[in-house]
């Protein structure tokens, strides 16, 4: 990974925001920039330097790690002992304007910060600026997704054999994280959602201790984390014999689902793309049970910027990585969702997800 270019290019930002340092706490920005895996760090990005604070319990970890910061081992929390060295640089000039993450900072955290800096700094929300960055995949982390993507897309086949009736969903949602476990993830990307029958409604359906019934959908919702980035994979099977109108409303879902995918290319904003799904579900009269929005960036984390939803203005690039997962879900009876990840490409874009989407009958 590209640490220090990465640095490097942030620091372009900082100038362009008026910004002389950045404070970074969010874990996930801290692993993009520098490399740290562990639990507990900060990351002050300086005009020409940058350095990193952890506590005892990181001191190998942090050194073998970290690239393109000085690593310093605190005493005390990270963000004390990062607000205690740029106030020495507060002496050398009247006033320095310090970016924080301020969704990822707590009060408490800002509190202490401007308790340790003093006088000489102005604390200001910084805009998103690694999160940004983020959003643009370099091949690197397109080749660990995919990975990731592969690994995650494998455990479906576990997934139905082990979906019969009368099975609990936590028994199937177990046998696919064990499979997970053995072929290297470290963990799951979020609970994994095994919804069966009227469940199936339920857009975030966690696995339960439900029975799978002997009659309808069951959306199977999942990914791994592997290297430190995720997959997201959504597919629905039916137990037993669909009637018609059970296939009618897997063929609209599939239906919106490939119009959306069809509609990603590089500078298309990301409405379009949800209108596109949307679009098919009316003619169909299914949009007022489409209850979420299209999709999602992933990375390093499950849910990370673009989103794909109505009033979002962002604009798709080459190497965006995002999800498109339209459902309906129909109160009382069950609901479908098909959803697979898609990178951007230079005059398209490219499915990730290798499963079929044709419905599976159990």
């Amino acid at each position: 990974m590209d640490h220090k270019g990465r640095q490097k290019r942030l620091r372009k930002e900082l100038e362009s925001s008026r910004l002389d340092f950045l404070l970074v706490t969010h874990l996930p920005n801290i692993r993009y920039l520098c490399g740290f895996t562990g639990s507990a760090g900060t990351l002050v990005v300086a005009p020409t330097k940058s350095l990193f604070f952890t506590d005892g319990r990181y001191t190998e970890q942090a050194r073998s790690e970290v690239e393109g910061a000085r690593v310093v081992i605190a005493r005390k929390s990270p963000i004390a002992a990062a607000g205690e060295w740029l106030s020495s640089h507060a002496r050398k000039r009247r006033s320095l304007i310090m970016g924080v993450e301020g969704e990822h900072l707590s009060v408490a955290q800002r509190a202490l910060l401007a308790k340790c800096l003093g006088r000489g700094f102005r604390l200001r929300e910084a805009p998103p600026l690694v999160e940004k960055a983020r959003m643009v995949k370099d091949a690197a982390e397109l080749s660990l997704l995919r990975a990731a993507v592969n690994l995650g897309a494998s455990l479906f086949e576990h997934a139905l054999r082990a979906i019969r009736p009368g099975v609990k969903e936590t028994e199937v949602a177990a046998e696919m994280e064990y499979v997970a476990r053995r072929a290297g993830a470290e963990g799951m990307s979020f609970d994994t959602i095994i919804a069966s029958g009227p469940r199936s409604a339920l857009p975030h359906g966690r696995a339960s201790q439900a029975a799978i019934p002997a009659h309808g959908f069951v959306v199977c919702d999942f990914g791994v984390i592997l290297a430190g980035y995720c997959s997201d994979m959504t597919r629905t099977v039916f137990v037993g014999q669909p009637s018609d109108e059970d296939r009618r409303v897997y063929a609209a879902v599939l239906g919106a689902q490939q119009a959306a995918v069809e509609a990603v290319k590089p500078g298309i904003g990301v409405g379009e793309i949800d209108q596109a799904g949307r679009k098919y579900l009316k003619k169909n009269g299914l949009d007022r049970h489409f209850t979420h929005s299209t999709g999602h960036g992933v990375g390093l984390e499950i849910h990370e910027p673009p989103r794909i939803a109505a009033g979002q203005s962002e604009v798709l690039q080459p190497g965006m990585v995002i999800t498109i997962e339209p459902g309906v879900y129909l109160p009382g009876k069950g609901g479908v969702r098909i959803e697979d990840m898609v990178e951007v490409t230079g005059d398209g874009c490219a499915v990730l997800t290798p499963t079929s989407k044709e419905l599976i009958t159990i």
